[in-house]
């Protein structure tokens, strides 16, 4: 794609926005690029706060840059924390930021960051001072799910936080799948805390993160969704988990099964997706017998998950 591929569009709200003319897509559409990324990331994911309480330097995985709203947002809400703030942004293509950043004008999100986004789309990283914090800012441009799974995502710092904004699993299945969910859970160390938000509220979603090894709860309503979806490796990150109530809608769902490949479908949850979510800690009754060997969890592709 080229910049040109992209124009500018006003949203309901009266921002404008970016819109992808070969996509048919819009960025951040309804409530515009920065209050959209305030509600569904900032606020939701409580950025400020994990920042100051994480030691040494707080990751945060960007993953579909687009024309770094998110990220920028983010960063803004960061900039009076005392803080070593490290991070990685994903996309495919860097045709969208050098689009927005032409336009930076009249989006309004780029002040104070012109610099720093340059120097990313000259040499894919940029540092320095951000108020009170200090940023190092990498941008990889290529297929996210095949460098998942290669060995160079084991050199790259965990993520404590997650911005997830690929288009949606019609569109972009790949982005979607179970493996790709379960391989980011696998890369958080042990003890680590991590959270993610993501624009979704889909049951295939849900089911996907939760056999990926999440947690995961009801988020915010933002712009036209009237919920969105929160997943972390700790419990007490997910202000509102799904329980019984939302299990009952799962079992019943006709598009709950988790993709195991990028070819999008919907379908009901299989026997083993069931079995995985029954048993799956968040819905365990407190004081109930322990796991036996016979309740483990296991994936939509009966991988062994306990």
């Amino acid at each position: 794609m080229e910049p040109g591929d992209y124009e500018l569009v006003r949203v309901a709200s009266g921002a404008w926005s970016v819109r992808s003319r070969r996509d048919g897509e819009t960025f951040h559409p309804v409530v515009g690029p920065v209050h959209e990324a305030e509600a569904l990331y900032v606020r939701q994911l409580d950025l400020a706060a994990r920042a100051r309480a994480t030691p040494g330097e707080f990751v945060l995985w960007d993953v579909g840059l687009g024309a770094a709203a998110n990220v920028l947002t983010a960063l803004r809400a960061l900039a009076d924390v005392p803080v070593r703030v490290r991070v990685e942004s994903f996309d495919h293509t860097l045709a969208p930021l050098a689009f927005a950043r032409a336009e930076h004008e009249s989006l309004g999100y780029f002040g104070g960051y012109c610099d720093a986004v340059d120097t990313l789309l000259d040499r894919r990283e940029a540092a320095w001072t951000n108020g009170r914090s200090e940023v190092v800012w990498r941008v990889r441009v290529g297929d996210f799910p095949a460098w998942l799974q290669s060995p160079a995502a084991m050199a790259v710092p965990a993520p404590h936080a997650v911005l997830w904004d690929a288009y949606s699993p019609a569109r972009n299945p790949a982005m979607w799948t179970l493996p790709v969910f379960r391989r980011m859970r696998e890369l958080v160390p042990e003890g680590q805390r991590c959270a993610l938000a993501t624009y979704s509220r889909s049951t295939l979603l849900r089911v996907t993160l939760l056999l990926a090894g999440f947690r995961v709860g009801a988020g915010t309503a933002t712009g036209e969704k009237e919920e969105t979806t929160v997943a972390a490796t700790d419990p007490a990150w997910v202000p509102a988990p799904l329980g019984a109530e939302w299990l009952g809608r799962a079992r019943r769902s006709t598009s709950a099964e988790p993709l195991l490949e990028p070819v999008y479908r919907q379908a009901p949850p299989s026997p083993a997706t069931l079995a995985a979510l029954e048993c799956h800690p968040q819905f365990r009754v407190e004081g109930s017998a322990p796991a036996r060997t016979s309740d483990k969890i296991f994936a939509a592709d009966g991988t062994d998950m306990a």
